[in-house]
């Protein structure tokens, strides 16, 4: 049973054009690269005018996502090309609160455990133009108002 330490954020390194691309992400990660589902724990992408979260793998077990890290991390792919355009605050916030501020409950972790790509591969990835320290300080937002309700 994977016990997360950290998770990882990535990016499609595709345009997010609007229509939903996760189902050709998992073809991609299942037909291409050979494996058993989608390398990613979850995921956001535009469609149409609002957000939408997808989950792949289940949380409990390891990832494809992030070499020599997969046993011990949980994967997020933010859909979209963001060494070409930032990500945008809404997309953000609404992956803070549907998907990250949940996990960071979960596993009793911190906004300081959510990690680029970037740290372990020599890529980009999530995006020259992705603002690590602005998701950290949205998730650490969220993850307080979770912990309020859970409270009250």
């Amino acid at each position: 049973m994977l016990k997360p330490k950290m998770v990882v954020i990535h990016h499609s390194a595709t345009p997010d054009t609007g229509t939903l691309s996760w189902g050709a992400i998992q073809d991609y990660h299942v037909n291409h690269n050979g494996w058993s589902d989608v390398g990613y724990h979850a995921g956001i992408e535009q469609a149409g005018d609002r957000f939408l979260c997808f989950f792949g793998r289940p949380d409990v077990l390891a990832g494809a996502h992030t070499v020599g890290q997969n046993g011990r991390s949980l994967g997020f792919c933010f859909v979209g090309n963001f060494d070409e355009v930032a990500p945008g605050r809404s997309r953000l916030i609404v992956a803070a609160r549907r998907v990250l501020a949940p996990w960071l409950l979960r596993y009793g972790l911190g906004p300081g455990d959510i990690v680029p790509h970037s740290q372990f591969a020599s890529k980009s990835c999530p995006g020259k133009l992705f603002s690590m320290s602005e998701l950290r300080d949205i998730v650490a937002e969220e993850l307080d108002a979770l912990r309020r309700k859970n409270a009250g």
